[in-house]
């Protein structure tokens, strides 16, 4: 689905005014890490569920002020592979805030014109969450605002398998020759196909760790990392990251500064 370009461009320049920077140093594609709701929760006093409650109720804002900065797609980290090596009471409980949130979502993302696409496995999943998870996905694919890429029950390594198993069954079935597989055809079999790789990834809590996230795409991308919790986590440290990508001299291996 081809994107509204020119309300996109008309949200950047808006945004790059209100932070003294220019356009064109805007990111197109933030990924961001989300991390800390344990910890946030831990400082309290409280049980852990509620600091993932608090996260929850942290996205939507997020959402809609990286639509207001004119983000051609934003890709949230929710819930990794190895997430299921948490206590059973934890998963649990997650996996009921996803069905409530992509429920609640929706009108959201409508209003703002947003499309939800989901990186990642269906299998261990709740049947619940996948039939919320699957209507919102199909609701939202004729939306031609910014793309919110959903990172659950997601891992890079995997994604990166589940291409190459695509691939050879291409090669399997005559439909692709071995000797024409390049860096298109992996990025084209990946989950992220059609979108522009991350040009910043940022991660909350001070964490240090790529995690298994975006391994292919982020490979020429920006860092940001905040010591804020992500349930603390609010639109001026967005603000924050942008600017200091726009100052960042990106040279993609070459020795002169890359276009944005």
């Amino acid at each position: 689905m081809a994107q509204d370009k020119e309300l996109i461009e008309q949200n950047r320049v808006t945004a790059a005014a209100r932070l003294g920077i220019k356009h064109e140093k805007i990111p197109h594609h933030i990924a961001i890490v989300m991390d800390g709701n344990g910890r946030w929760a831990t400082q309290r006093g409280k049980q852990r569920f509620e600091g993932h409650r608090q996260g929850a109720r942290v996205v939507e804002k997020i959402v809609l002020h990286c639509v207001n900065t004119g983000l051609e797609c934003l890709t949230l980290y929710s819930f990794s592979l190895q997430n299921w090596k948490r206590p059973k009471l934890e998963v649990s409980f997650l996996m009921q805030l996803y069905v409530r949130y992509l429920v609640g979502i929706r009108k959201t993302l409508v209003k703002h014109n947003v499309r939800l696409v989901h990186f990642g496995r269906t299998e261990k999943l709740p049947p619940k969450l996948i039939r919320e998870l699957n209507k919102t996905v199909e609701m939202s694919a004729g939306h031609t605002g910014m793309v919110l890429g959903l990172a659950l029950n997601y891992g890079s390594r995997e994604e990166i398998v589940d291409a190459v198993k695509k691939i050879s069954k291409r090669c399997a079935d005559g439909k692709l020759k071995s000797k024409d597989i390049d860096e298109e055809t992996i990025k084209d079999s990946l989950y992220t196909a059609g979108l522009p790789d991350p040009d910043l990834v940022i991660r909350t809590s001070n964490e240090l760790r790529i995690s298994n996230f975006l391994l292919w795409q982020i490979s020429y991308a920006e860092f940001f990392v905040t010591p804020t919790l992500w349930p603390d986590f609010t639109a001026n440290d967005i603000d924050e990251a942008v600017i200091a990508f726009s100052g960042r001299s990106r040279r993609m291996g070459d020795i002169r500064p890359a276009t944005v």
